[in-house]
């Protein structure tokens, strides 16, 4: 998609499965499963949408997906029977992992920081994208390198560990514009230092990688917060905030984990309730 003169482009970063429940929180069951599917053992599929942003003479990559390190058990807990990654992604499209400037990710959880490390021929683990300078929250690094007993299944030191001792990690503080029209704004509550990711056009025009405070497009409706949240009045918050703007000033929003829809512009509805009035794809 052509956006001003930046080239947007989704790539897949691998789809897996996640519990229903814990996806939608407190909404029943009886609710949203009216709203998408689910199988025998209640898991409904998701992408790990990453976006590929050229232009400028820049090239920027936002969020790695799953990656392709999983044992067999944790493929069959999520549900992962492929072998794609965001690395074999980027190159069906002619895109090299030495091409990449940025890497940006929204937080350092394995379905969002998998994909910037690879097995070495040795077997040891090296970065994917040697070049890029990866941008992280530095309070984000700090939780995900002390975890505790209700986030320590999803950090996992090989995903980002690697990227440290290479010294490819670029921690900022708050709002930061770390490349030409992209920049970084703080979006709390699923993880402390969770972010987001701004695109200017240049010509009046932005739109919003959303991340995990806004998973799907399922999850613009305010009360579906995930139960994997940290902070769930922190995640309202932001979503009241962030997607009251994209409202107010029509920005572009990208979904992160929907794998129907990827992209659109937001509303009000007769009720007063968000929802996506347009649906805009980025394939």
């Amino acid at each position: 998609m052509q956006f001003g003169d930046l080239t947007l482009t989704l790539v897949n970063g691998g789809n897996f499965r996640l519990d229903g429940g814990a996806m939608h929180g407190v909404v029943p069951k009886t609710i949203w499963s009216r709203l998408v599917s689910c199988d025998e053992l209640n898991r409904v599929e998701y992408a790990t949408n990453c976006l590929l942003v050229e232009g400028r003479g820049k090239r920027t990559l936002i969020e790695t997906g799953n990656g392709d390190k999983f044992p067999a058990r944790e493929r069959d807990i999520y549900g992962i029977d492929h072998d794609q990654s965001v690395e074999k992604n980027l190159r069906a499209l002619g895109v090299e992992p030495d091409s990449i400037d940025h890497v940006v990710m929204t937080h350092l959880h394995f379905d969002h920081s998998g994909g910037a490390t690879r097995r070495a021929a040795g077997g040891g683990l090296e970065p994917v994208f040697k070049r890029a300078q990866h941008v992280i929250q530095r309070g984000e690094l700090h939780d995900a390198t002390h975890p505790h007993e209700r986030n320590r299944a999803s950090y996992l030191a090989e995903n980002f560990a690697p990227l440290e001792q290479a010294g490819l990690l670029k921690l900022v503080e708050g709002e930061c514009e770390f490349a030409p029209g992209v920049r970084v704004i703080p979006t709390p509550g699923h993880t402390a230092h969770h972010q987001s990711v701004l695109i200017d056009d240049g010509a009046g025009h932005k739109a919003l990688f959303l991340g995990d405070v806004v998973p799907t497009s399922l999850h613009v409706k305010l009360p579906f917060i995930m139960a994997y949240d940290l902070d769930v009045v922190g995640t309202l918050e932001s979503k009241r905030r962030i997607l009251g703007r994209a409202i107010d000033e029509r920005w572009l929003v990208i979904f992160g984990h929907d794998k129907d829809l990827q992209a659109g512009y937001l509303a009000l509805d007769a009720k007063g309730n968000i929802t996506v009035a347009e649906r805009v794809s980025l394939s």
